[in-house]
């Protein structure tokens, strides 16, 4: 009988996803018509070869290349950001054309560019994007600011989903304000039907049913967005290309510095309230854990995204590293191990002085892209336990030269292929750079970068 997923050991539910990786599945639950036995090959050994990195109990064919672009494939297509995140056709034919054109070992996907008719819908303020605010051929800009105010932490702390719903969703989307109007769910489980009935009257409230409107709206734009998507994801792992990962989450510090405090409000709070900060971090692991696997799990693919923002070097001290952002990171980084995924740690900045901190992990079970991080270093002090990715520089493929891309890729893959336990990228996502230098980074890694 097989197993219940309940039942199984980490090291079980990580090869479960690896094989649901290898032998993808249609929406309809059979298995990948692929176009070609060629394509299913490819796909396969694809996949192959980047668990083995991962994992450092095989060396590798060669080292994994993986060029990861951020709106690069669009303006390598010819259009504009705003169109791409308008047009979702043309968007998905942008992406198609990158992946086929550089065959790279995997793709992050399509989503890159977003739907932009529902951030018109909800009003987002936490982002401007093309036509509103940026240039149409700009990339989409965060607008810090204190999405959550300095003395909400008890609320945030004791219903982290409440308060997102009804404090953070109303400053966040200007159109969903009637939703700060709404009681908390749990006032409905009185035992008096009376009490719970009293809960439902926000709902009748005019900007709370202008709210849920906007929402149902919103929700049946991005319906059209994904299903484009999904469709793309298809077609693209049919042509032999396999997805990188399932899903996504992020360091529990960076959540409330990100999207909630902004960075100036997270570095006073650090100073003013730090038990608050890390209480607040505290609660967010368990959501970080189970918004990472669940997606892996629901898409059969076990990496699991997290870029990481200020725990880089320079944003805090050693000692602020360890006591705020490292902890709580590395529960939710443990919690996704136990579930059976790869985290897919993407270091921004660098992390040079975080190394002998960060190497406090289980053996083959994540990967670290680098950004600026030394890469000798981290070889050498990450090596043995983890896969680590990294590190072409963006300018270098915005200005260099083939030749000057391939002296670079040359130095990382003598440095830190040996052994297995590397995977060649670019340090940061890139937008603007020259075709012919991403070709070089590709080509010149699969050639060069052979285990003989």
């Amino acid at each position: 009988m097989e197993k219940k997923w309940e039942e199984m050991t980490p090291e079980e539910r990580q090869e479960v996803l690896i094989q649901r990786w290898l032998s993808p599945k249609d929406p309809q639950g059979e298995d990948l018509k692929f176009k070609t036995p060629e394509a299913e090959a490819e796909y396969k050994a694809r996949v192959q070869r980047l668990v083995d990195a991962i994992q450092l109990k095989k060396t590798p064919d060669r080292v994994p290349v993986l060029p990861l672009p951020n709106m690069f494939p669009v303006y390598y297509y010819g259009i504009t950001v705003q169109e791409a995140m308008y047009d979702y056709e043309k968007c998905f034919a942008a992406f198609k054309k990158f992946v086929l054109d550089f065959q790279p070992d995997a793709t992050m996907g399509c989503m890159g560019p977003g739907p932009g008719k529902f951030y018109d819908i909800v009003d987002y303020k936490v982002y401007r994007w093309p036509g509103h605010g940026v240039g149409p051929n700009q990339c989409y800009q965060a607008v810090e600011d204190e999405y959550m105010k300095a003395d909400e932490y008890d609320a945030l702390i004791t219903d982290p989903t409440y308060y997102f719903l009804t404090v953070y969703f109303p400053r966040a989307f200007g159109s969903l304000k009637g939703l700060s109007l709404l009681s908390p769910p749990t006032y409905v489980l009185e035992f008096y039907p009376t009490f719970s009935a009293v809960h439902f009257i926000p709902f009748a409230l005019p900007p709370v049913q202008e709210a849920l409107k906007v929402m149902a709206e919103a929700g049946a734009e991005v319906l059209k967005w994904i299903q484009g998507v999904v469709g793309w994801n298809l077609e693209i792992m049919a042509s032999g290309f396999p997805l990188l990962a399932g899903g996504g989450c992020k360091a529990p510090f960076d959540t409330v510095g990100d999207t909630l405090r902004g960075t100036k409000g997270i570095i006073i709070d650090m100073y003013r309230q730090p038990e608050k900060v890390l209480k607040a971090v505290e609660a967010l692991v368990p959501i970080m854990i189970k918004m990472g696997a669940e997606a892996a799990k629901q898409n059969g693919i076990p990496l699991v995204f997290m870029p990481l923002h200020k725990g880089a070097d320079g944003f805090m001290s050693d000692q602020q590293f360890k006591t705020f952002y490292w902890p709580t990171l590395k529960k939710v980084i443990l919690g996704l191990i136990d579930e059976g995924c790869i985290p897919f740690l993407v270091a921004e900045g660098g992390f040079n002085s975080r190394l002998e901190v960060i190497k406090d992990l289980p053996k083959g079970k994540v990967v670290w892209m680098f950004d600026q991080t030394e890469m000798a270093q981290a070889k050498k002090i990450l090596g043995d336990s983890a896969c680590i990715a990294g590190n072409v520089p963006t300018d270098l493929l915005a200005v260099g030269t083939p030749e000057q891309v391939k002296e670079y890729v040359k130095k990382l893959i003598d440095t830190c292929a040996d052994g297995g336990g590397f995977i060649l990228t670019n340090g940061a996502f890139f937008d603007e750079a020259k075709p012919e230098n991403v070709k070089a980074m590709v080509e010149f890694a699969k050639e060069y970068g052979v285990y003989r």
